[in-house]
């Protein structure tokens, strides 16, 4: 008996790739990503020199809870900003794997099926989704969500503390 994942291991080589390429162009700070298939299973995972040791529990975080969801990580932070103690639950109900900021993309193949979850970690949040979707992108699939933060590249973790 063979089992078939719904995301190959050549197709999340190829998003990790394109996720590093976006990040060092821009020139965030190191990144490390984390495909999953669609039973939230880890594919892939790669982190750049640099990278924190929290990252990829973070990466994996928000690839996971937008599986788990069926929304983008973005979408989970917008919809339930005014909803902490939903949030809260969700985090309890998931063993802390939850992670509701950008940066958690799914992956749509072209029958619209969701097929994975991209979750990359490393600069702010709006520029770890951004690397996301491009990567989903440029690989041939469909991002969701399918539109980039139009703020973007004003977001700045040097405001931060």
């Amino acid at each position: 008996m063979k089992l078939v994942s719904s995301l190959s291991l050549a197709t999340a080589e190829k998003l990790m790739d394109a996720v590093i390429k976006t990040g060092r162009k821009e020139q965030m700070k190191p990144l490390t990503v984390a495909i999953l298939d669609s039973g939230g299973r880890l594919v892939a995972m790669k982190s750049e020199d640099g990278s924190g040791l929290l990252r990829f529990d973070i990466a994996y975080g928000k690839a996971w809870g937008a599986l788990g969801m069926g929304l983008s990580s973005r979408t989970i932070r917008d919809y339930l900003a005014a909803r902490p103690s939903f949030q809260t639950s969700l985090a309890v109900a998931s063993d802390g794997r939850f992670i509701p900021v950008p940066g958690g993309v799914l992956i749509e193949n072209s029958d619209g099926m969701v097929i994975g979850a991209v979750g990359v970690s490393g600069d702010t949040s709006e520029k770890d989704e951004y690397c996301a979707v491009l990567a989903i992108q440029v690989t041939g699939y469909t991002s969701k969500p399918a539109d980039i933060d139009p703020n973007w590249q004003a977001s700045s973790l040097s405001d931060q503390h």
